[in-house]
């Protein structure tokens, strides 16, 4: 194993304290705006996001910030409320490990440029020889375009790479499908059907399978 990849948010990092700060903000500005209850504007937002699930839009914050008109914009959401974005506390150490073992590193994410954003803020950034956007290749996980992309500008084959993501749908299967080797991080104790090559619940039990498989 040469490379290993990650997915950003559920794996490296959570953004669910900020989304926890703003959301009530958009429904309440929506409320205000279209006359509606707070209740009604949640419903109407969160449903625009639900029909939309998976799809290329779905990966950006902006799309609906611009979809219901809100002055808002996701990058000075970052900036304004930086500590708001929580790296886990198996993520540092596993990073300092991987390139002290001398892996190429990667990210491939399916949200939009403003993932590197999130990426400088934390401190992780430098960590990674590669990071991919959706923007990079117009697509998103599972794709095989993406991962390919990232592959690439590594230098390395399919079967020389793993990735890790917390998604079944978009970075376990868009791995396996290009013939790369998959770590599922269930972080919440979900169900797996058995998909992945590999299920680990911190970041730090990828020492063990890589030890395994040298």
């Amino acid at each position: 194993m040469r490379a290993i990849l990650f997915d950003i948010d559920g794996t490296l990092l959570t953004e669910m304290p900020l989304i926890q700060l703003f959301l009530p903000q958009v429904y309440d500005t929506l409320s205000k705006k279209l006359g509606i209850s707070k209740d009604e504007a949640r419903e109407r937002f969160l449903a625009e996001i639900l029909g939309r699930r998976d799809t290329y839009d779905w990966h950006d914050w902006n799309f609906f910030f611009k979809l219901f008109d809100l002055d808002l914009r996701y990058e000075d959401l970052l900036r304004k409320y930086p500590h708001k974005i929580h790296v886990y506390p198996d993520t540092i150490p596993t990073l300092e490990w991987l390139n002290e073992s001398g892996y190429k590193l990667g990210v491939v994410t399916s949200g939009p440029e403003y993932q590197r954003l999130k990426l400088r803020i934390t401190g992780l950034f430098n960590f990674f020889d590669v990071v991919v956007t959706r923007e990079d290749v117009g697509a998103i996980k599972p794709e095989p375009k993406i991962f390919l992309y990232a592959l690439e500008r590594l230098g390395v084959e399919p079967h020389e790479a793993m990735m890790i993501g917390d998604s079944l749908s978009q970075d376990v299967y868009g791995a396996k499908n290009v013939g790369m080797t998959a770590v599922w991080i269930n972080r919440n104790g979900d169900k797996g059907y058995n998909m992945a090559d590999y299920e680990i619940h911190t970041l730090h039990e990828l020492r063990k399978i890589l030890g395994g498989l040298e």
